[in-house]
């Protein structure tokens, strides 16, 4: 199946450019648009599996549109594309719910990766943001969770596949760890997901994290 994909970005030519690669590509460009609310209703219609958004638009900031594209499409992935690498920025559109973050330096094959990834559910950042997301839950996750007697219970190896994914892994880093198929590690990751009734896998490292699964 084709990735459906929407390209938010207030310079048309950059827009266009990049909805032009990723046809190319052979992916899907089932919308375009130049602003944050507009977008949110663009996209409500269009329903894409993947939005690539800017950072800094005209009307609201990418970080509002997030938001409003997470309320409207709750399984909806955002790649941030921006040309920002400010570690505030990266932290504010992760806990707004973008699934990644990329500047927009990097280079074409990078990008069209990024965006395969993030639409199967893969947090990618730009190099070296990885590791400020991850120590960002670390910090907020300080304080001693509340008690959960009632938590699923997990397999053995879901919660293998969680401790790793709780260490900042890819699914092709685990699937070689543990001698797996990429498939196999995705069917555990969602299969997690859904008996935490958590959204992503940036709510599942934080989820992991706040139970010590790092260590």
């Amino acid at each position: 199946m084709s990735i459906r994909v929407m390209v938010v970005d207030d310079h048309p030519m950059w827009r266009e450019g990049v909805a032009r690669d990723l046809t190319e590509a052979g992916l899907d460009v089932v919308a375009t648009s130049g602003e944050g609310r507009q977008a949110v209703r663009v996209a409500a219609a269009a329903r894409p599996d993947l939005v690539v958004l800017d950072l800094q638009l005209p009307d609201v900031s990418g970080v509002e549109v997030v938001r409003g594209l997470r309320a409207a499409l709750p399984e909806v992935r955002v790649l941030m594309l921006s040309a920002s690498g400010e570690p505030q920025s990266v932290l504010d559109a992760v806990k707004a719910g973008a699934t990644g973050y990329l500047v927009k330096s990097a280079a074409p094959a990078e990008f069209l990766d990024a965006v395969r990834r993030t639409a199967a559910g893969e947090p990618v950042f730009t190099p070296g943001l990885a590791g400020l997301v991850l120590g960002e839950y670390r910090r907020l996750a300080a304080a001693p969770p509340a008690p959960h007697d009632d938590a699923p219970r997990l397999t053995d190896r879901e919660t293998e596949v969680l401790r790793l994914v709780a260490k900042g892994m890819s699914y092709k880093q685990i699937a070689e760890r543990l001698r797996l198929s990429h498939r196999t590690v995705q069917n555990h990751v969602q299969n997690t997901l859904g008996k935490l009734q958590l959204h992503n896998r940036v709510e599942l490292t934080r989820y992991a994290i706040e139970r010590g699964l790092d260590e």
